[in-house]
């Protein structure tokens, strides 16, 4: 166990303070967690799985509810696994898990042509897997580790490539129908769970030992957004808003808003068409200045 210095305490209290009070408020915002709920917390060795079932063990011993955790991974049999990192690491902390062995990296293999990503359908063998394991231990609900950048990142996935307004729910009914699935870590930053975990000094397995090529489209938005963000720092933490704040009058899904209704007779809505045009020309410096102080207050709101 590595010692922090001072610095570094104060760093990771103040780090831990805010996932805790960012994930509390996720969970109470969406209900994720109810009394007498049994939480299957699906880990699998990165830093954010690792981060979700620190937090929720806090927020455990703190929520005004009773609520138990068990770990989950999965050992999908891919060579180089570290068998024994896990299992060490929960037996220390005192949380019942279990460790579910199937080879899905078999079947996988089996499948996929060499060179091609095996991710869609490992994903899916996981989920079946993952299902069935909640079932069998009769958990209520089954948390993922899935955060804010992800959310972001999976918008503009679907936009890009999948024609949709579609990220990740923060809580959402599995595909077969009997679980719950939720993120608390719906507004945690990816980069402060990094830093959490490296504070924390977890037991890190790494994420690449199935050799199959990355999810070249994800890297690729993952690597834009970051670029925004650099340039334009506060881009992800207004996109992250957007996705809060819909606005269906003001897309094109008439399945979602009632566009043929709308007539002269109809009220406006959501600041009718002129919501978000430029403020027009005026002469006057003073008028300029408030202006730009008002939008300023605006930003502010927003944020």
């Amino acid at each position: 166990m590595t010692t922090l210095s001072p610095t570094q305490q104060a760093q990771l209290k103040k780090l831990e303070t805010r996932l805790r009070r960012q994930t509390g408020q996720a969970i109470a915002e969406f209900n994720m967690i109810e009394e007498g709920d049994k939480v299957m917390v699906c880990l699998s060795g990165g830093k954010d799985s690792y981060g979700l079932l620190a937090i929720l063990s806090l927020l455990q011993k703190s929520a005004p509810i009773n609520f138990s955790l068990v770990a989950v991974n999965l050992d999908q049999k891919q060579p180089g696994f570290p068998e024994n990192i896990l299992p060490d690491y929960l037996t220390k902390l005192g949380v019942e898990f279990h460790i579910i062995e199937e080879d899905t990296y078999s079947i996988v293999k089996e499948k996929i042509p060499e060179g091609k990503t095996t991710c869609s359908l490992c994903s899916r063998l996981r989920r079946a897997i993952l299902y069935k394991t909640a079932k069998q231990i009769g958990a209520t609900k089954i948390a993922l580790g899935h955060h804010r950048d992800d959310i972001i990142e999976t918008l503009m996935l679907n936009m890009f490539y999948g024609g949709k307004l579609k990220a990740m729910p923060a809580k959402l009914m599995s595909d077969n129908g009997e679980h719950v699935v939720i993120r608390p870590l719906a507004f945690c930053k990816e980069e402060e769970l990094a830093q959490y975990a490296n504070l924390k000094n977890f037991p890190i397995i790494p994420c690449n030992l199935c050799g199959s090529q990355p999810n070249l489209e994800r890297q690729n938005i993952k690597a834009m957004l970051k670029q925004w963000q650099q340039q334009h720092p506060g881009r992800l933490e207004s996109m992250f808003t957007a996705t809060r704040n819909i606005a269906p009058s003001h897309l094109c899904d008439s399945n979602l808003f009632d566009f043929k209704s709308v007539s002269a007779e109809s009220e406006v809505i959501n600041g009718g068409d002129i919501a978000f045009d430029a403020e027009p020309i005026k002469q006057h410096t003073e008028i300029h200045k408030g202006i730009e102080q008002a939008n300023m207050l605006d930003i502010v709101e927003i944020k």
